[in-house]
């Protein structure tokens, strides 16, 4: 009994595992977009981050970090978004995000505890299924409700973010070697996020993720023989900046990284790993080595009643 038990569950994973890429979650026109490693995803959609890890080590110590996040539609998309595919996502939704978080500086002691609660509600306002593309604006909202010793900053934070996934599997020509250009796309975001009170901590963000879709690839433009698990990956590269605008000592010098990852997406669930690696100066410091991870379930897929919407 237990080994048929057993037998069922590792069944069940491997099918899973090798289970045709998710045409649902993320998609605009036929382009289906990941959810990035840092950049914040325009695309509504119900999900789980179940695991965000995250390792820094600087020159004043190391962290630790293991995020996590529920994100719920709440007004479903209409038909014609999706072009003749089912869009399974919507065009607002409502995303709670939260860490734990773990810091060894060099002097002092170490400390450990929750970080910020943050509250995204999210509207896709343009979709243009044709042109595989949606632009979307989000509120950002940081309350600080964990532990002080880990938290950046002390007070609440809210800001406007702007959006954006473009895929090109229409812009280029479907013959000639240009064709394997075909299963590029961006995505990305820009953000000013400053403190409601307290010490001044104005913060602004942006970010740019330029992928390869091998899924699209194969389905849309040439099936090359991949094998899985290589046909479900999308190999990209993110540009990161973030900077203080206003601080507790003025203006901070901008931080840039640089992060390449390969991601593996299904109809289930994506998982993708990824390293940081400072492009200025300035980020020197605070980025010697890093490593960044994602595991996302795709809960209407795994638990279809979760597809329920308030405002159909």
């Amino acid at each position: 009994m237990k080994r048929s038990v057993c037998a069922a569950i590792v069944a069940s994973i491997v099918s899973m595992a090798s289970a045709s890429p998710c045409l649902s979650h993320g998609t605009v026109g036929d382009y289906t977009f990941i959810e990035p490693l840092v950049a914040e995803d325009a695309n509504p959609k119900n999900e789980f981050k179940m695991l965000r890890p995250g390792w820094v080590r600087g020159a004043e110590g190391r962290e630790f970090g293991l995020g996590f996040s529920l994100e719920k539609t709440i007004v479903p998309a209409p038909d014609w978004m999706s072009d003749g595919v089912p869009t399974g996502g919507g065009i607002v939704s409502v995303e709670l995000a939260g860490s734990w978080n773990y810091s060894s500086p060099s002097e002092g002691p170490p400390a450990s505890g929750f970080g910020a609660l943050e509250i995204m509600p999210k509207w896709a306002f343009l979709t243009l299924p044709e042109r595989e593309m949606r632009l979307s604006v989000a509120l950002e909202m940081d309350i600080p409700v964990g532990n002080a010793a880990v938290e950046e900053q002390h007070h609440t934070q809210m800001g406007p973010v702007f959006l954006w996934a473009k895929g090109f599997g229409r812009d280029f020509p479907e013959t000639g070697l240009l064709k394997y250009l075909r299963p590029l796309a961006i995505q990305g975001d820009f953000g000013f996020v400053p403190a409601l009170g307290g010490a001044t901590w104005h913060e602004m963000f942006a970010d740019n993720v330029i992928e390869y879709s091998l899924p699209y690839l194969s389905n849309n433009v040439k099936d090359i023989g991949l094998p899985w698990p290589i046909r479900n990956m999308y190999p990209f590269v993110e540009f990161n900046y973030n900077q203080l605008t206003r601080g507790p000592s003025g203006e901070t010098f901008p931080m840039i990284n640089i992060t390449p990852g390969v991601a593996f997406m299904n109809y289930y669930l994506e998982i993708a790993v990824g390293t940081q690696l400072a492009l200025n100066q300035a980020t020197v410091p605070n980025n010697h080595a890093s490593v960044l991870g994602l595991v996302d379930l795709f809960i209407d897929d795994i638990i279809p009643a979760t597809s329920w919407t308030p405002f159909d």
